[in-house]
């Protein structure tokens, strides 16, 4: 069997999905808004929105073609086992050849889009507040710590089945789900090298936001609030850490531009996925994912046959993970993430209804109204794509279940 040949149309594949799930969502901005958000956005901010959307849209089509392009012209000229071949025989250093000649392709063209959509659209149209000198810190510190991760990651799997061989796999799946908690444990403190962070200062809503901790039994590292404006005027806040280290993060444009209830709601919501512990969920749910690399990573470094087609004598570790992560993997995360959306998006739901459980749902709905607003959703998406991928239901389909939790909750308190 011709194994390149494969590759390369399995790759095909892949990324006709991904144009196709762009198309989709591209067909969807002309999609009739539904009456419970129609008061969003007025008719020259829609307009506003529908030429962002589609200018991003057509960026995200060129984008995803030319990393096609890109990874398919590495597999077809064996651009990958011609610069490991630069190293000589060495196992270690041809496979970490192929891990950082891979990251660097994937940077350099990563960098040339985020510059067009972080510098010129999102500059266009007033949500930019990047400087020149952020953004390529910003590109520096990622690679930096992409080409740590991918070159620890890459060392571990070789290690594993040269130590283990057949048993590589379980290894392998336990170790990968070790470090994915050890990062998000630290993600608290590695957030801080993009972000500085300072305590919510005193006042009203510290106040206010202390006494739903407090009436919940719940206890948090610290409520912070992230410099975000550096980067953008886009909203947002989230939940992070385990244990100790569990913290609410305020983007400082939210805290801006929200009143107090309204932010209050926002922190119920989030407040809300700490009491249903859906962060901790998520970690125990992701390793089928895991096991599933796992168990590719071991079916692809099983056989050589499979690398020589690439221009390999042998097994190359670096040159496993591609084929993991751009084919094997890709090839089932549709699947996954049927999954994994649904998922996400009922603990969204459960998270509202705590902030209607605390007395915050018309403020919520309010809230939820002004971060599309400001962050120019998408208030009409494909149904099929929102199954698909979306991780939050649609901002109508969250009010819906809103005024719901409200009825439900006034029918039992009478």
């Amino acid at each position: 069997m011709n194994f390149k040949l494969l590759a390369l149309i399995l790759l095909t594949v892949v990324y006709a999905y991904k144009l196709f799930t762009l198309f989709l969502e591209r067909r969807s901005f002309s999609n009739p808004i539904p009456a419970n958000v129609s008061d969003i956005y007025d008719r020259e901010t829609y307009a506003k929105w529908r030429a962002y959307s589609a200018e991003k849209s057509f960026w995200q089509f060129v984008s995803a073609v030319a990393s096609y392009v890109l990874t398919f012209v590495l597999l077809l000229t064996d651009a990958f086992s011609r610069f490991a071949g630069l190293f000589g025989g060495n196992i270690y250093l041809s496979s970490c050849a192929v891990t950082l000649l891979s990251l660097v392709a994937d940077t350099v063209l990563s960098c040339v889009f985020a510059y067009v959509d972080d510098m010129i659209v999102e500059q266009k149209y007033g949500f930019n507040n990047t400087k020149g000198k952020t953004f390529v810190a910003d590109q520096i510190k990622g690679f930096v710590i992409g080409l740590l991760l991918n070159i620890g990651l890459t060392m571990l799997l070789l290690g594993l089945h040269k130590w283990l061989g057949d048993y590589m796999v379980i290894a392998f799946a336990v170790a990968l789900f070790v470090i994915i908690l050890f990062i998000s444990f630290l993600f608290p403190f590695l957030t801080k090298i993009f972000n500085k962070f300072t305590p919510l200062e005193d006042g009203e809503l510290r106040q206010k936001l202390t006494a739903l901790l407090e009436k919940n039994g719940y206890k948090v590292r610290a409520i912070q609030v992230m410099d975000a404006s550096r980067r953008s005027n886009k909203s947002n806040a989230y939940f992070t850490g385990f244990g100790k280290t569990k913290t609410i993060v305020l983007y400082d444009t939210l805290v801006a531009s929200s009143t107090p209830d309204e932010i209050c709601a926002v922190f119920a919501h989030e407040m809300g996925h700490g009491l249903n512990k859906d962060t901790l969920k998520n970690q125990v749910f992701s390793f089928v994912n895991i096991a599933l690399m796992a168990l590719c990573a071991y079916l692809t470094v099983k056989y050589d046959a499979l690398f020589k087609p690439f221009g390999f004598d042998g097994v190359n570790y670096g040159m496993a993970l591609i084929l993991v992560g751009e084919i094997e993997m890709a090839l089932l995360s549709p699947l996954l993430g049927l999954f994994t959306s649904w998922r996400s998006r009922k603990a969204e739901y459960r998270a509202d209804e705590q902030a209607v459980k605390e007395g915050y749902g018309d403020e919520l709905v309010s809230a939820l109204k002004t971060l599309a607003r400001k962050n120019f959703a998408h208030l009409a998406p494909s149904p099929l794509i929102v199954k698909l991928e979306y991780s939050h239901p649609t901002l109508s389909q969250r009010i819906d279940a809103i005024e719901k939790a409200k009825a439900k909750t006034r029918t039992e308190g009478v």
